[in-house]
C-alpha cells in the first residue's frame, strides 16, 4: 500500500524521550518526605507538636490509595494527575488536624515541590540531536498523560505543539488530544506518527486514528505480527532509520 509523504511527528515523553521510572520515585518520596519535614518545622514553631508528623499519622501508602479513591469518584479526572494529587493531600492534612487554609497551603507548596523534581528528567543522549534533525523535515507535537511541566525543560523549543491529554479531561487512549494535536500541527493522521512505549495509550488510539506508529517496545516479547502500519522500535534511536527505510527522508 501506497504511504503518504509524513509531515507531523507525535512523541509520548516519558519512557519514550527518557527512562521515568527513578525519576517517579524520586518525584514521590521526595515531595512527601518535604511535606512532611516542613510541616513538622511550621508545626513547631507555633506550639503544635502534640499533632506528630504527618508521615506518620498518613503514611504514603495512604496518600496513594486517597488519589485512587478520588480518581474513582471523579473519572473525569482521573487523568488530572495534579489536581488528584492536590486534593488527595488537602483532604488528608484536613484529617490530620490542620484548618482548611492551612490545609490547602501546605497541600499546594507540596505540589510545587512535587513539580520541582518531577521536570528533573535526563533524556537519553540521543534525543536533542535527533528532535534537531526531525524538526527540519517535520512538525514536532508531543502529547502525554503525565503532569510533567513540560514548559520548564530546554527539549520543549523542539514542539510546535504541547498537549496535557489528562489536563483536557481526556487521557490517552482517548483520541482528542491526538486530533487536537493534528490539529494544531496542521496534519491530516495520514500524514502523521505518533511514537511511543504504550500498546493501549500510544499505538492503538494512533492506528485507529489513521496514523501510523512507532512502538518503542524495550525488551518487550515479540508476538502476533503487527498491524499494517505500526513500526516496532527497541529505542528511540532506532526512529531515523525507521523513517529513512519509510523513504520519509
Amino acid at each position: 500500500m501506497t504511504r503518504l509523504r509524513l509531515q507531523a511527528l507525535t512523541f509520548d515523553l516519558d519512557d519514550t524521550l527518557w527512562d521515568n521510572r527513578e525519576v517517579m520515585t524520586r518525584t514521590e518520596q521526595g515531595h512527601y518526605a518535604w511535606l512532611d519535614d516542613a510541616l513538622a518545622e511550621w508545626l513547631a514553631a507555633r506550639g503544635e507538636q502534640h499533632l506528630g508528623r504527618f508521615a506518620e499519622w498518613v503514611p504514603i501508602t495512604a496518600y496513594q490509595r486517597r488519589r485512587q479513591e478520588l480518581a474513582e469518584r471523579h473519572p473525569l479526572r482521573r487523568g488530572d494527575f495534579t489536581w488528584i494529587r492536590e486534593h488527595a493531600l488537602a483532604s488528608l492534612l484536613r484529617e490530620f488536624g490542620l484548618p482548611h487554609e492551612a490545609a490547602w497551603h501546605w497541600a499546594t507548596r507540596a505540589m510545587e515541590r512535587f513539580h520541582e523534581l518531577r521536570v528533573r528528567v535526563s533524556p537519553y543522549p540521543e534525543v536533542e540531536p535527533l528532535l534537531s534533525e526531525l524538526g527540519t523535515h517535520y512538525r514536532l507535537g508531543s502529547i502525554t498523560n503525565g503532569n510533567l511541566a513540560f514548559d520548564r525543560l530546554p527539549l520543549r523549543r523542539h514542539f510546535a505543539v504541547a498537549i496535557a491529554a489528562g489536563e483536557m479531561h481526556a487521557p490517552k487512549p482517548d483520541p482528542r488530544p491526538f486530533l487536537m494535536a493534528l490539529a494544531k500541527l496542521g496534519a491530516s493522521p495520514a500524514r502523521a506518527m505518533h511514537i511511543g512505549d504504550s500498546w493501549k495509550e500510544d499505538v492503538l488510539p494512533a492506528i485507529r486514528l489513521g496514523m501510523q506508529a512507532a512502538w518503542i517496545a524495550g525488551d518487550t516479547p515479540h508476538g502476533a505480527p503487527l498491524p499494517e502500519g505500526v513500526h516496532r522500535l527497541e529505542h528511540i534511536r532506532e526512529l531515523p532509520a525507521l523513517l529513512e527505510r519509510l523513504g520519509q527522508e
